[in-house]
Formats: C-alpha cells, sequence, structure tokens
C-alpha cells in the first residue's frame, strides 16, 4: 500500500535524489551558470522528481497566509474565459483574497511551469481550468498540501475538485438539436483534443449521437481549428469548398462558430437558410452578432463564483484532501444561425 507524503520536499530531499550536496542544488537554482549541464539535468529531475517549490516567501512568517489565489487559464483572448475570470475574481475578493491570473496557452508543459511559480510565491490555493493536466502537475499538487479546484469542466471520476458542466451534455445537446431540425450532412469544426478534455468530451459526445441516429461523421466533413476568429474561417472554408453539400456545422465553441460564420458568409451562403451553424458555451457577445449565434450555454459567471466561494472555503478549512464536485447544467439558447434543413438538402 502507498504510504501518503505527509511532508514538503526541501533542499536537503533534493539534494538527496540528485546524488549531490544542498549547496550544489542551491547553487543550480540560483546561479545555473555556475553548475554543469549534466548536474543540472539530474537536480531537475530531482526537482520534478519531489515535487519541490522554492519559497520565494521566506521572509514571510511561518504559517501566515499571502492571501492570494492563483488562476491560471489557456488564454485571455477573446471572451472565452472573460465572464468565468471576472466572476472568480470578485467571489475572491469580497472574501479579501488577491488573484494572480496566468495563461498557458493551451500548452500543458507551459501551465506546469506557470504553475510552480505561483506555487514559489506561495498562493493559499490554485484555480485551473479543465481537468487534462500533464502527470507532473498532478504530482506537484500531491506534495504541496494546497488547495486545487478545476474549473469549467465537471467529471465524477476527476481527481481534484471540480467546478464546472458536464462537456459531453454540452455536445449532445448541440448535436441533438441539429439532429432534430433534420440534418444529415453535419461538419465539425473543433480544437486539437489531445490536450483538451473539453473539446474532446463535445466532439466524442457529438459524434455518438449523430452515429446512433445512422447520421454518418466521416472525417472528411471535420476540420480543425485553433481558438480563433481567422484560423476558424480559413478552416471553415477549406471545408465548404471541397462541395461536401454540408448543411450544418457544429463547432467546438463559440469563437469558431464566429469564423464559421464569416467563412460562410464570404463564400456567400446564406445562414440558415443554406448552412446552420451552431456553437457551444455562449460567450459574452454571441447574441449579438448578426445572425445572432445559437449555441450551448455554459453558466460561467455562475461556474466562477461559485469555484471562488469554494476555493476560499478549502484554504479556510485547511483541508487540501476532500474532493468537492459541483455540475452546472447547460442549456440551448436558440437564436438566428440554425434552422430547419431547406428542401432537397
Amino acid at each position: 500500500m502507498a504510504i501518503k507524503q505527509t511532508y514538503k520536499a526541501d533542499i536537503v530531499t533534493v539534494a538527496k535524489v540528485a546524488g549531490v550536496s544542498p549547496a550544489t542544488v542551491s547553487r543550480a537554482l540560483n546561479h545555473p551558470d555556475l553548475v554543469s549541464p549534466a548536474t543540472r539535468k539530474k537536480i531537475e529531475k530531482a526537482v520534478r522528481k519531489t515535487g519541490y517549490i522554492r519559497n520565494r516567501a521566506a521572509q514571510t512568517m511561518h504559517g501566515r497566509r499571502s492571501a492570494t489565489l492563483g488562476l491560471v487559464v489557456p488564454t485571455v483572448n477573446f471572451s472565452i474565459f472573460a465572464e468565468l475570470v471576472q466572476s472568480f475574481n470578485d467571489a475572491v475578493s469580497e472574501l479579501g483574497f488577491t488573484l494572480l491570473l496566468a495563461t498557458h496557452n493551451y500548452d500543458l508543459r507551459t501551465e506546469y511551469s506557470v504553475i510552480r511559480k505561483l506555487l514559489e510565491h506561495r498562493v493559499d490555493g490554485i484555480a485551473l481550468i479543465g481537468l487534462d493536466h500533464s502527470e507532473d502537475t498532478y504530482r506537484l499538487f500531491k506534495s504541496q498540501n494546497v488547495p486545487v479546484i478545476a474549473v469549467w469542466s465537471y467529471s465524477e471520476t476527476a481527481r481534484i475538485s471540480c467546478i464546472g458542466s458536464d462537456n459531453r451534455e454540452a455536445g449532445q445537446v448541440a448535436a441533438r438539436h441539429i439532429l432534430a431540425l433534420g440534418h444529415r450532412r453535419i461538419g465539425f469544426i473543433f480544437p486539437p483534443t489531445a490536450e483538451n478534455d473539453r473539446a474532446r468530451d463535445r466532439l466524442g459526445a457529438a459524434t455518438e449521437i449523430l452515429r446512433d441516429a445512422g447520421v454518418a461523421c466521416p472525417d472528411a466533413w471535420m476540420a480543425q481549428s485553433l481558438y480563433s476568429i481567422a484560423h476558424s474561417k480559413a478552416a471553415c472554408q477549406e471545408l465548404l469548398q471541397r462541395n461536401l453539400s454540408l448543411t450544418a456545422l457544429i463547432c467546438g465553441n463559440d469563437v469558431i462558430a464566429q469564423g464559421a460564420i464569416a467563412a460562410a458568409m464570404e463564400l456567400g451562403l446564406r445562414i440558415p437558410q443554406d448552412i446552420s451553424i451552431m456553437g457551444i458555451g455562449d460567450f459574452v457577445g454571441s447574441g449579438d452578432g448578426f445572425p445572432a449565434l445559437t449555441t450551448v450555454r455554459i453558466p460561467a459567471r455562475e461556474i466562477g463564483a461559485r469555484a471562488g466561494q469554494n476555493l476560499v472555503q478549502s484554504v479556510a478549512d485547511l483541508d487540501c484532501d476532500q474532493i468537492v464536485s459541483s455540475r452546472f447544467p447547460v442549456s440551448l439558447k436558440l437564436r438566428k444561425t440554425t434552422a430547419f434543413v431547406s428542401g432537397g438538402r
């Protein structure tokens, strides 16, 4: 049976694992140019293995809270996480905490480095987006005894506390709506799913719904796009120009859907008469465009507020081990970009 680690690794622990002196470890961390590359590599490996974090706030009193929380999001571009960040910040500010915000641009290796830096500054707790994280990141959380919460995604099998919506449900709602409108030639534009549980769950659930209904989902009807209007516009134009006679598109989120709308209009297609376009998210402004976007609403503001409150409570209770999960339902926001399939299509 595995023995639960009840201590935080220190510089001596790292030195023992690396087979060097504590002074060498200190030198490698503070003056790496004075240490050989081979020795630095051994020390870096030991740091990862032990989960050691330098205490940049060592001058503060032992046991004193920093009254800061870290929130790590993939991006602050567009409005993807805008409501969530604002409501999270408002909730923790009201409870006397300051928010440190960081991004990783959908790169889990960068996320690990960002989280290490936040922990070096002795934040009292960390919130991050989704449930896909590197093993190094999960190992770090286990070693540091700091409250952690995943925001935006909900799963009954989550390894850490999570507050959000079931992204499989979001994909199912999108697919069922498009099917109910009579569409059978349905394209997909989604981001890479390898390190993005939100996109992977939405896409997997949507295609399952279609296949269960006897609707084909060939690879030729799928395109990949980053979360960028320009990138999704180009991907959608390439997809639609293959003459596949698609009558509907399901997009990974509202940003991708906005690019798809621009692409369809530039190609002379009428929305929704010639093609229906479905988003997921209901981001700020999604209902204000022309045409207003039909989408699946994920209640970002409510999720952010609850996550902030729960993380502060975990800090106050000094409870880093209990896993707390809250699921927020999604809902269809029916607007102007979807309609019944036109006759003959």
